[in-house]
């Protein structure tokens, strides 16, 4: 039997859609349905890793008796999970089902404070967008490719980097975005299909507003997907930002009209009061459109789902004038499960963590920090200028989705400068992925992977990994910088390949030192996405400055022990490493889909829920 589809539009970018869809998930999933959520089309950076890639090779497990001989030959190659590994998610362990047990649930994980991951999926190295990622858990179901069949991951404010069907596509992201719609939809539809096959309900995620006029003949991810669907509508509105009925009236005064009939009722998100308030505005929108208004939302700070495409989060980002550090709220104090671990050395004393996050304009993955917003103890700081990083016990340099310009742009604000100091003093520096690269002595790329504007590039000399002195002066390839210097705060050179490293990974580390040594013998788990191969510079190797690896080909630390890179997103995802750090017990990500299908079921009116799904 075909699937009942369920979609959510918005009218406009940030209404609600993401949280919504998610909630939709659970309590369908709640009933006993076979639930799996869908967008066509999603433009973010915030990517996860999931089934679906070229033919799987083994992996050895890094850090755990694999070489790191072995490890460079499978080089940036998709490669499964290992047989049997336990995963972690944002907010804590979360499920995945088990092979040969339907949607139930897994076995308990050896972090204790959650459920494992089923076995290794036969493919590895898909990405699709975080939302779709944790609206698939949230159904109890295992996310794939199909979820997300077209991901753009912006590389600039004009061009992409298309993901299609979890693999990256080099001839659709040179393709203008109108030229490339129809050459996708056949794929997009067929994915789309296969999920209602598989399915009791599909809930649809939209993006942005269905009434962007300009937008309408090439569309595939709205009205489109919802007339292939024959899907039963949503339409939210964020009333906090004041004009929702307005908002609601003239989208859907602009759709076509056969479209209208497929919005099932309007629903107010973010609404702060007494919900009576409203009247009579929803009764006569009911008469101008014959839409009822099914739910009004109230506004809730904290719903523990990171934003899908947002760059800053209100509770931590700078101050307004952006010249000094504007530290969010600790989350309020807990006692944590389990023996008590010995403090940090960065936790100070009774002051807490203060964790500044560099916000370079094309941040990636940047959701995987949403957990350490609710750590008791900790406080955040999205940092844009050197003045922000004041006060910083920790600098984050987080992943990037064009590594050199973000790296050109850190420069230009003089942040290099401040995080040399903030190390120099002995302050805690951590790069995840892209933030890692920056950390190097040099980046090369002779493929031209990095696309960059040479003008925005410091100039000056810096050390070739062959050691000579190599001009500064970025070399146009098609886009690319031949040659560049990092930060120097690690002994190591990344090169960019065309082969992107798409893959879950699990491993241990070693020994750790200084700041980070409450992570020694920690067992992580996350997830690479980067073309970038980083080894030791063999020059500066050559005259004693040699990194120490902690985890085989994956992450380094300097001699003083303050300085630490490494390529595995998700670390703070980990239960395993919150704990280390901060000794913290995560909350269960179900609990986080209880409380948002909980909140949905409260705000919605009787029986419209089941009638959105009635055949």
């Amino acid at each position: 039997m075909t699937a009942v589809c369920v979609m959510v539009l918005g009218t406009s970018s940030g209404a609600g859609k993401s949280w919504l869809a998610t909630a939709l998930c659970r309590h369908y999933a709640n009933q006993g349905l076979r639930v799996a959520p869908f967008k066509a089309q999603n433009m973010s950076n915030n990517a996860r890793v999931v089934a679906g890639g070229p033919s799987p090779q083994p992996t050895p497990q890094r850090g755990e008796g694999a070489s790191p001989g072995a490890l460079m030959e499978a080089g940036p190659s998709p490669q499964p999970f290992p047989e049997g590994w336990e995963g972690a998610g944002t907010a804590g362990l979360h499920p995945l089902p088990r092979a040969g047990e339907g949607r139930g649930e897994g076995a308990p994980s050896p972090a204790g404070g959650g459920l494992g991951w089923g076995p290794a999926p036969a493919h590895a190295g898909g990405e699709i967008g975080s939302a779709q990622y944790f609206q698939a858990l949230a159904a109890r179901a295992v996310p794939d490719v199909r979820m997300n069949p077209l991901l753009l991951k912006p590389e600039a404010d004009t061009r992409s980097q298309v993901v299609l069907l979890g693999q990256v596509s080099h001839e659709l992201s040179a393709l203008p975005w109108r030229g490339r719609s129809e050459r996708v939809w056949p794929q997009i539809a067929a994915a789309l299909d296969a999920l209602r096959a598989d399915n009791d309900v599909v809930v649809i995620e939209g993006a942005g507003s269905p009434a962007e006029i300009n937008l309408m003949a090439s569309d595939v991810v709205n009205l489109r997907v919802a007339r292939h669907a024959d899907a039963r509508c949503l339409l939210v509105t964020d009333i906090d930002r004041g004009g929702a009925f307005a908002h609601l009236y003239g989208t859907w005064a602009l759709l076509p009209e056969a479209d209208r009939a497929r919005i099932a009722g309007f629903v107010l998100n973010k609404f702060r009061g007494d919900a009576s308030l409203l009247a009579p505005a929803p009764e006569q929108l009911r008469q101008l459109t014959g839409v009822p208004t099914l739910a009004v939302v109230p506004m809730r700070f904290g719903h523990g789902l990171p934003e899908e495409d947002g760059v800053f989060d209100e509770g931590i980002s700078p101050s307004p004038t952006g010249e000094g550090p504007g530290w969010g709220p600790s989350a309020p104090a807990a006692p944590a499960a389990g023996p008590s671990p010995q403090p940090s050395p960065q936790r100070g004393e009774g002051a807490g963590t203060r964790i500044a996050i560099v916000a370079y304009p094309r941040i990636s993955n940047l959701d995987e920090f949403q957990p350490l917003k609710n750590l008791p103890g900790v406080r955040l700081c999205w940092a844009r200028s050197p003045a922000a990083l004041a006060g910083a016990d920790w600098i984050i340099l987080p992943g990037s989705k064009a590594t050199a310009a973000d790296l050109a742009w850190l420069r230009a604000q003089g942040l290099d400068a401040a995080i040399a100091r903030h190390a120099a003093r002995g302050g805690a520096v951590l790069g995840i992925c892209g933030g890692l690269q920056m950390l190097g002595e040099a980046l090369i790329d002779l493929h031209g992977v990095e696309p960059v504007d040479a003008a925005r590039l410091p100039q000056g000399e810096h050390t070739a990994p062959s050691g000579g002195s190599a001009t500064r002066a970025a070399v146009q390839r098609g886009g690319a910088m031949t040659n560049g210097p990092g930060l120097g705060l690690l002994p190591l050179v990344t090169s960019f390949e065309p082969q992107k490293t798409v893959r879950r990974t699990r491993a241990r580390f070693a020994d750790v030192t200084g700041a980070w040594s409450p992570l020694s013998g920690v067992a992580v788990q996350g997830y690479e996405i980067h073309s970038g191969q980083t080894a030791q510079h063999p020059a500066m190797a050559a005259k004693g400055d040699v990194a120490r690896e902690v985890i085989p080909g994956l992450a380094w630390q300097n001699p003083a022990g303050n300085v630490l890179g490494c390529y595995l997103h998700g670390l703070f995802e980990d239960a395993a490493v919150l704990h280390a750090l901060f000794g913290a017990q995560a909350p269960t990500l179900d609990a986080v889909f209880d409380g948002l299908a909980a909140e949905l079921e409260r705000a919605f009116a009787p029986g419209a829920l089941q009638a959105l799904i009635a055949r």
